[in-house]
């Protein structure tokens, strides 16, 4: 899908005096932000290597999580990964889980414990409607640095049809929760263009709570690929993808979550509602932006978060994203929805050290945004 409205939006942002090359500034309306300074933990650059053991998310961003966005019952699970024994958590043993779909826990033992695939988990549409991962704040999910971890498509045949609208139906409900994801690879997969390194989402719902996102990468270059961690369309009625108490990255070599467009964060047309959580050090290293300058391939915008399409909002509350990059647009954040009726929400968040390389919105450093005011709704928020 290409944007031609987005580099017209930049010329008409540039020609006003709003293109990149400010100087970084602070936008705060009504005080400090909430967030904490806390950082992501523990993965190195190799595949297979463990992450460290801080809590996922933003302890200090005290945002109210609704109770649609709140951790799913996973008491009575349909499938439980593992006999009590590391090795009894084995990649294909996961794997066959997802497939049974339903509620899945783990008993790898009293440790911690990594499970690495050699072949990407797929939900099957009809195990639900209700499907849970429970990873009891003691499970990595690694894809190697082969794989994608996870993939859920309502409009995939081979993951069966089960509705007559497949790219609006309200099922499966896919909750993550208590896990960790790291090295997974969404390289060379060219699904709806793409992306998804860790998660790969269209149709139904999705909702991620209380997980860590460490070095998940989708291709380098091109367009409208996105989601070195999470790629997500089509979401059902439109209703938000509620991400809480999550870390993207961190402030160690080899956390970082890398892709062409949105490192952390990707999506088309679908909105966002982040709380609480935490993105640092993502980086979106694609270059010619969307749709692709002549003699360049594309991307290299939203270097935590890319969000595309007409209408849909990304709200962040409590949330902090630090020292993240973009090539071209949004080192931070890339908003832009094309027929203007999207909005970009930012309450007692913090923004901080996101250099644009390209472009950015004058007057909110890391940030590109088009939208109903072509700039953020701050509250409580500081941009700098």
């Amino acid at each position: 899908m290409r944007r031609t409205l987005v580099w017209l939006g930049v010329l008409a942002l540039w020609a006003c005096g709003e293109g990149s090359g400010d100087a970084p500034g602070t936008m705060n309306t009504g005080g400090t932000s909430g967030a904490g300074t806390g950082s992501g933990t523990g993965v190195g650059s190799d595949p297979q290597t463990k992450p460290g053991t801080d809590a996922p998310g933003n302890a200090s961003g005290g945002c109210t999580i609704p109770p649609e966005a709140r951790p799913a019952e996973a008491s009575s699970p349909r499938t439980v990964v593992g006999d009590g024994s590391a090795a009894s958590c084995t990649g294909a043993a996961f794997v066959t889980a997802v497939a049974k779909g339903g509620i899945i826990t783990f008993n790898c033992g009293a440790d911690p414990v990594t499970i690495t695939l050699s072949e990407t988990a797929k939900i099957f549409n009809d195990t639900g409607p209700e499907i849970v991962i429970d990873g009891g704040n003691k499970v990595t999910l690694s894809g190697g640095g082969k794989v994608r971890i996870l993939y859920m498509n309502t409009c995939d045949q081979a993951q069966k049809w089960t509705t007559a609208k497949c790219d609006n139906q309200d099922h499966p409900r896919l909750t993550i929760q208590n896990l960790t994801f790291v090295d997974g690879s969404a390289k060379g997969d060219k699904t709806l263009k793409g992306g998804g390194g860790a998660i790969y989402a269209s149709g139904g719902r999705l909702k991620i709570l209380n997980s860590r996102f460490f070095h998940n990468v989708c291709d380098d270059t091109g367009a409208d690929v996105g989601g070195g961690a999470v790629r997500a369309f089509q979401q059902h009625n439109n209703q938000p993808l509620y991400v809480v108490n999550s870390t993207f990255g961190g402030a160690e070599k080899g956390q970082e979550n890398i892709c062409s467009n949105g490192a952390g964060l990707s999506a088309i047309g679908v909105s966002y509602t982040v709380i609480n959580s935490v993105f640092i050090g993502n980086k979106a290293i694609g270059n010619g932006a969307n749709p692709a300058k002549a003699g360049t391939p594309g991307g290299g915008s939203g270097g935590a978060i890319y969000n595309d399409g007409n209408e849909f909002t990304l709200s962040l509350c409590g949330t902090r994203i630090e020292n993240n990059s973009a090539n071209e647009g949004g080192g931070a954040i890339f908003f832009v929805s094309n027929n203007r009726s999207g909005s970009l929400i930012l309450r007692d968040s913090t923004l901080k050290n996101n250099p644009s390389k390209g472009f950015e919105t004058s007057g909110y450093p890391g940030i590109f945004v088009l939208d109903k005011d072509n700039k953020p709704e701050l509250i409580n928020s500081t941009v700098q």
